[in-house]
């Protein structure tokens, strides 16, 4: 199910289908050392990872983290963007990932304002987050890109790691 289209991404659901473009995202460089390292090594894992995060999310908030494919090339997944309503955070995180080869071309500016559109005139969101490593430079120029402002550090889950949060009203 498409969700928006912009000049030159089609944003849309992930399904089962996608698992095999995960298992790749999700091994990739700097998902690794920036979002960390999931265990998801086989596609198997990743059809499992899928159903216990981004479907169960749009069961249960009718949103989620989408695929991000290029209108000129609509077979090849370049990459996510999407909410997660975290129970750490009292507010839903936007958060965006992008292969290797796709990083550095305006695409998670693209497909970030296109969710955040969404977020703001179909699900009534009027404030979203953001959580990166303070070392993970290339997200938070996006996110300042995108208008977000950096609030506080946090520590919002069990491994202790300290994350910068920022937050963008939707008006």
């Amino acid at each position: 199910m498409i969700i928006a289209k912009t000049s030159r991404l089609i944003i849309s659901k992930v399904t089962l289908k996608d698992a095999p473009f995960f298992l790749e995202l999700m091994n990739s460089p700097n998902w690794i050392e920036y979002i960390g390292d999931r265990n998801v090594k086989t596609v198997k894992e990743a059809e499992d990872y899928l159903k216990k995060g981004i479907l169960k999310s749009y069961t249960a908030l009718g949103y989620g983290f989408y695929k991000v494919v290029l209108k000129s090339n609509p077979s090849a997944t370049i990459g996510i963007c999407g909410l997660i309503k975290r129970e750490e955070l009292e507010i839903p995180d936007l958060g965006f990932a992008m292969l290797p080869q796709y990083e550095g071309k305006g695409y998670g500016y693209e497909s970030s304002v296109a969710v955040l559109e969404e977020a703001k005139n179909k699900y009534d969101i009027t404030e979203v987050g953001a959580i990166t490593l303070e070392l993970n430079i290339n997200s938070i120029k996006l996110l300042e890109k995108l208008d977000f402002s950096f609030e506080k550090k946090i520590k919002p889950f069990d491994d202790d790691e300290e994350l910068l949060f920022f937050v963008k009203q939707l008006l």
